[in-house]
């Protein structure tokens, strides 16, 4: 049977708001998109993502946006009777609850900063948004754990799953080129902890993965990067990392 959809564009085209990504009813409108009688729409600047029938945006700007599932990177800015408060590195906070906080019991009335203390980066799990997007965590499941040393770096949040790699992939080659432990959050940020040079290292060429995350080959162009530079040539990165937003905790230096 001949399909009477047409899609007018391509995987990775950059499109606008407004713009109308295909006609009929054959496709089905993804994240990014909605549909307008028989059309899809972008709802945002974005690349296009053609994923089966499904026509999704990948952001090209804008804030994280939590969402259910989502594994991410938190500061504790506050501990409350019942948990910790936590930015987000979004527009929204987050609560973490003593249930959700650790399978230890917990005493009523207990020093929770001995769990958590205010400053303290976390990597926890979202599970629940509600509609006034209020954000629960939850610190139970493997790799859910509080951060301790390493340095603090921000992305931007639709360039991570090109720092993640396919299954991990990208990210675990540059663990293994630095010798760095690395954590990414969904949010945004990333937390690298290993030598000054291994740090240095893998800031670089996650900053290089950020710039490039649109061009084809990238995996490639990453392990070439790293084994150009792993051969002890660091000298004078500090000069150049200065001035790239990170948000340092860094015990490290």
């Amino acid at each position: 049977m001949i399909s009477m959809g047409k899609i007018n564009v391509k995987d990775k085209d950059i499109v606008v708001p407004g713009e109308t990504l295909a006609v009929g009813m054959d496709n089905f409108p993804g994240q990014g998109t909605y549909r307008e009688g028989e059309n899809i729409v972008a709802s945002r600047l974005g690349l296009a993502q053609l994923d089966g029938r499904t026509i999704k945006l990948i952001p090209l700007s804008g804030r994280y946006i939590p969402k259910k599932f989502d594994t991410i990177i938190c500061k504790v800015t506050d501990v409350t009777v019942n948990g910790w408060r936590l930015d987000t590195n979004s527009p929204y906070q987050a609560m973490l609850s003593m249930k959700e906080a650790t399978s230890q019991f917990i005493e009523r009335g207990a020093d929770l900063t001995q769990f958590y203390d205010i400053g303290d980066y976390i990597v926890g799990k979202i599970v629940n948004v509600t509609s006034q997007k209020l954000v629960d965590i939850s610190m139970k499941g493997p790799g859910l754990r509080r951060l301790k040393g390493g340095r603090m770096i921000e992305v931007a949040s639709n360039k991570v799953p090109r720092i993640i790699g396919k299954q991990g992939s990208m990210v675990s080659m540059i663990k293994d080129a630095t010798g760095c432990n690395i954590s990414v959050g969904q949010n945004g940020l990333v937390w690298i902890d290993g030598s000054p040079e291994g740090e240095l290292l893998a800031i670089m060429a996650i900053r290089k993965i950020e710039e490039e995350s649109h061009l084809s080959g990238l995996t490639d162009k990453i392990k070439e990067f790293l084994e150009k530079n792993n051969k002890g040539r660091i000298t004078n990165w500090r000069e150049k990392i200065e001035g790239k937003k990170d948000t340092t905790d860094d015990n490290n230096q």
